[in-house]
């Protein structure tokens, strides 16, 4: 017992000298310049300013749902466009969370979605143009923990909505009366991202999400999504894009065990 009271001295000490220094070394350590050689080759990437913004709570509520903006900042009159959209969060497990293609016609200029961030980390936003010239955008957000939240909803629920969609238009002032729609597609789907753990086998659940996601207007692309295990539970994509005039909006989606989800809705009768 003496030997223990001489020692908390020491110990006190120690604990100390560990609070004076920084929590860990890999909080001084910037990921990025390795995921641009890992994810962009190397490429050279411009500053984004004028191109992409990018939108996310600086404190996120929930870490497990994040919400995000990816926004086009071109002006109507220059002549490129967004080719692709990928959306990197540096601290993830997985960087990479999905990268979106446009569709050439489509013009989608606003892409929302919800994601999972595990530490407080830089995201970025870098965006293709048709050019072939990459532009980024970053943000900073404060949130741990996302990609091993529990699900929210339990195994035996999450499997009767597995691949159930849902398609909703949405009326906004700010657009002008002409073919520029907001619209939005919800997947039920977990998205296991492999690290949660089974509250009751105290096991890993394996990974199981959507990676692949495309939107089709009577056949022409509007907007496809290459997905990983940063997407949140029951994906959604809610997006501005320009009508071709179709009558039918089409999704179909992927994910990691091979599942295949299809279905299609009348625009003009669809929901505001």
């Amino acid at each position: 017992m003496m030997g223990c009271i001489r020692r908390l001295p020491l110990i006190a000490a120690l604990l100390g000298i560990a609070f004076a220094l920084p929590a860990s070394a890999d909080e001084a350590y910037d990921p990025w310049p390795g995921l641009v050689q890992d994810i962009f080759n190397n490429r050279p990437i411009n500053d984004g300013a004028e191109v992409i913004a990018i939108e996310m709570p600086y404190r996120a509520e929930d870490a497990a749902i994040v919400p995000v903006t990816l926004r086009s900042k071109l002006s109507p009159a220059d002549s490129r466009r967004i080719r692709s959209i990928t959306l990197v969060i540096d601290r993830n497990p997985a960087p990479m969370a999905a990268k979106f293609e446009l569709g050439a016609d489509a013009n989608v200029s606003e892409i929302s979605t919800r994601v999972r961030v595990n530490n407080y980390t830089d995201v970025h936003a870098v965006a293709e143009l048709s050019d072939g010239q990459l532009y980024v955008s970053k943000t900073y957000v404060k949130a741990s923990g996302g990609c091993s939240a529990p699900a929210g909803k339990n195994a035996e629920e999450a499997q009767n909505h597995l691949g159930q969609m849902r398609y909703r238009q949405f009326a906004r002032e700010d657009l002008p009366a002409s073919r520029i729609r907001e619209a939005q597609i919800m997947i039920g789907h977990p998205n296991n991202s492999g690290l949660q753990m089974d509250q009751v086998t105290q096991l890993y659940i394996p990974a199981f999400f959507i990676n692949q996601l495309k939107l089709t207007q009577d056949g022409s692309p509007v907007l496809s999504m290459e997905g990983g295990i940063s997407i949140s539970e029951d994906p959604n994509l809610r997006f501005t894009y320009v009508s071709n005039g179709a009558k039918r909006f089409r999704a179909e989606a992927r994910d990691t065990d091979g599942h295949v989800f299809r279905n299609e809705w009348d625009v003009e009768k669809s929901g505001t």
